[in-house]
């Protein structure tokens, strides 16, 4: 593993146990179909921050992929979350905050698959 992937490693490994906590304890709560949606992205983003760190640990070439993917669904488990008063909906979104910016700090901020992308869509607008 390179040493520079450890603090994302870690953020998505602190991620997966707030969203599977959380997820865990909304089943818990009384009115467990208000909480349907924040379970099913917990579920969703602690399944991708699984396999962002995967990718990462075996120093995939496509792990950028990934953890843009993954950075998507850390945003809106996060929103969710924050929607809920609930101490561990509240420690999710924090966790998933964590996550996004040390993801963020591995995505290149220019990606040439985008502006591959973008001068294709441009040449078609033409």
């Amino acid at each position: 593993m390179r040493t520079e992937y450890k603090p994302a490693i870690d953020a998505l490994l602190a991620c997966i146990a707030a969203c599977d906590h959380c997820a865990t304890a909304c089943l818990q709560e009384e009115e467990v179909k208000k909480m349907a949606r924040c379970i099913h992205l917990d579920l969703d983003c602690a399944d991708y921050c699984r396999l962002s760190a995967s990718f990462l640990s075996k120093g995939s070439e496509h792990a950028r992929l990934v953890l843009r993917q993954c950075v998507e669904i850390c945003e809106a488990c996060a929103v969710e979350c924050e929607r809920h008063a609930q101490d561990h909906c509240q420690a999710c979104a924090a966790a998933c905050r964590r996550c996004i910016e040390a993801c963020q700090e591995l995505i290149p901020k220019t990606d040439p698959l985008r502006e591959l992308l973008a001068v294709a869509n441009a040449s078609d607008s033409e």
